[in-house]
């Protein structure tokens, strides 16, 4: 089951509890469903309970009996259509709700939105027919997709004025009509939140701060590993210079307080610069200063003779 199906399924689960929220769904479903049209349409879903719920949503909220079918698409996916074969039916639907099917623009009518809770069951009911949302564990992405352009603009109004929060979706055309939508995720949890699929809400949630995790310890491992990287190329610089040193001076040749850190170095290769400093009785830089110097004797050596640099 897609994520998609699986919010529709529970916002389809909701109960509906005022009758001028039941109008509000049943509105927003069918306006954005194709079907809300005095020509003939079918509202194609893979969502079962999408399907069933514009039934009943027809039937209660606007008294208009609509036909269910179910066949299986070339995809082997499932596929539910909805639809009012008959005229006087779709007429039915379009004056419940405060339209003729002559208007020039499709737009919301607000006034058929009667009481402050009407907005959040119009805004379900849209989603359940033309709402989608990916997979939280591939990208955030949520959308409604508008047949009209103005439809689109209204859709937009409505989710800016949603209480509670903010959300700040953005317009973008598609083939064949227009997408209302949010990439944030805290903006996708919350609109989840306000629409009823708080099941939905909190995996989206459980998702992000897994992924949040995981980039922290991939940032920290590899933050580690540049430093190991760092320090190993550093010791292997160190031991080349101090190898250069003793094939063509001798380590004799050098000060006492330089022979004594070469050889040590030589010796034990996996040192750090502060278990060199516990063993000479030498601070850490000091240990680096005298470190750098061998480098510096050992890549002259190298020069003078003709050699390329240590690495």
């Amino acid at each position: 089951m897609s994520f998609t199906s699986k919010v529709k399924a529970e916002l389809c689960s909701l109960p509906i509890k005022r009758e001028c929220c039941l109008r509000a769904e049943c509105y927003g479903a069918w306006l954005f469903s194709k079907c809300f049209s005095v020509k003939e349409n079918t509202f194609v879903t893979e969502s079962g309970p999408s399907a069933r719920r514009m039934l009943e949503l027809a039937a209660a909220g606007a008294g208009v009996s609509a036909e269910l079918s179910y066949a299986v698409s070339r995809r082997q996916h499932p596929a539910y259509r909805v639809s009012l074969p008959e005229e006087q039916e779709r007429l039915h639907m379009l004056e419940a709700f405060g339209h003729t099917g002559r208007e020039w623009n499709l737009r919301i009518n607000r006034g058929a939105l009667e009481d402050e809770c009407c907005p959040v069951a119009f805004l379900r009911g849209v989603f359940l027919t033309c709402g989608s949302i990916t997979d939280p564990n591939k990208a955030y992405h949520l959308e409604f997709a508008a047949p009209y352009k103005n439809l689109a603009g209204d859709l937009y109004t409505l989710l800016g004025e949603a209480a509670g929060f903010q959300i700040c979706p953005s317009v973008v055309r598609r083939q064949g009509g227009y997408g209302v939508y949010l990439k944030d995720s805290g903006q996708i949890e919350d609109l989840l939140t306000f629409l009823g699929a708080t099941g939905a809400s909190m995996e989206l949630m459980q998702v992000k701060m897994y992924k949040e995790a995981r980039n922290n310890i991939n940032r920290k491992t590899n933050f580690e590993t540049a430093n190991m990287d760092k320090t190993y190329w550093a010791s292997a610089r160190q031991i080349a210079a101090i190898a250069a040193i003793n094939d063509y001076k001798g380590l004799d040749s050098l000060p006492e307080r330089l022979r004594e850190l070469a050889a040590l170095r030589l010796e034990d290769p996996e040192l750090t610069l502060r278990e060199l400093g516990e063993r000479l009785g030498i601070s850490r830089s000091g240990v680096n200063h005298r470190l750098q110097k061998l480098v510096e004797l050992g890549e002259a050596i190298l020069k003078e003779k003709g050699i390329d640099g240590i690495m």
